[in-house]
């Protein structure tokens, strides 16, 4: 089994889980200390657990609770890959789910988990703008819904939940050439990460971090229009982690590349009749 850790913040830690083990192989016990949930993206294994014995395949979801021992089998095909997600106690209270929500062992193929874990992943390859850590809460809340089969109900924000996510939204855009997490915002909304999530994308319509990343492509197309700044400097300037997923990025906001950004604010017009004619 190889383990990669994607994130690590104090309401969650999130790794991806690679195992080879085949139908020859001697299945093997784990016991969970915690509370979480493994996204299945490819490959099959069996589960034996407190809750009975399923067959996971792709889009099924292994469910985890404190002291839940479970044993893999690979009877049928050989390996396996699991996008986990670890929580912590705070982050589960929050939730809101009956402990009887965390103790069902697994779920089959859903639709309303599948696409999220799909967009997890997607987060964890640095091709959304959403934070890894925004959609692994997002999808643990959807998952207890599911579940539980009690969707929460949406709560109008008050003027104090306003002035606090448009107060976070000045902080993130003062500071987004930084390096900035959900954990640190909420921090200075005086929330937690998940109250902060929901009363933010609540109120302005995006999550933190999708406002995060807008900003520094806000500033960027500042600096690529009025200054002659490399677009290698400028790509570190604004916060981003390095040039290839700035270019991308742009690219996806922009529909066409930095330099050709830089180069259409210069007056080159050809640039911009071929993106309209795109349209």
């Amino acid at each position: 089994m190889d383990a990669t850790r994607l994130l690590t913040s104090q309401a969650m830690t999130v790794s991806e889980f690679r195992c080879d083990a085949g139908p020859g192989d001697e299945p093997f016990a784990e016991c969970r200390s915690g509370h979480s949930i493994a996204y299945v993206r490819s490959g099959s294994f069996g589960c034996h657990c407190r809750a009975g014995f399923f067959e996971l395949v792709a889009g099924s979801v292994l469910v985890g609770a404190p002291g839940d021992e479970y044993t893999c089998t690979h009877e049928h095909v050989s390996g396996d890959v699991c996008l986990s997600f670890f929580f912590s106690e705070d982050l589960v209270e929050a939730l809101g789910g009956r402990r009887e929500t965390w103790q069902v062992g697994a779920t089959p193929p859903l639709s309303e988990l599948m696409v999220l874990g799909e967009l997890a992943q997607t987060a964890a390859d640095g091709n959304s703008d959403l934070g890894l850590d925004e959609v692994g809460q997002i999808f643990a809340s959807r998952f207890v819904d599911v579940v539980s089969g009690k969707p929460r109900k949406q709560v109008a924000p008050t003027a104090r939940d306003r002035r606090r996510a448009v107060e976070a939204a000045l902080w993130i855009d003062d500071n987004s050439h930084a390096g900035i997490d959900l954990e640190q915002a909420a921090g200075l909304a005086d929330l937690s990460p998940f109250h902060f999530l929901r009363l933010f994308s609540n109120v302005l319509g995006v999550t933190p971090h999708q406002y995060l990343v807008r900003s520094r492509l806000r500033h960027a197309a500042r600096l690529l229009a009025d200054d002659d700044i490399a677009v290698t400097d400028i790509a570190y300037d604004v916060g981003f982690g390095d040039l290839s997923n700035f270019v991308r990025t742009f690219r996806r906001a922009a529909g066409m590349s930095p330099t050709k950004f830089r180069q259409a604010s210069k007056g080159k017009r050809k640039i911009l009749q071929e993106r309209l004619a795109l349209n």
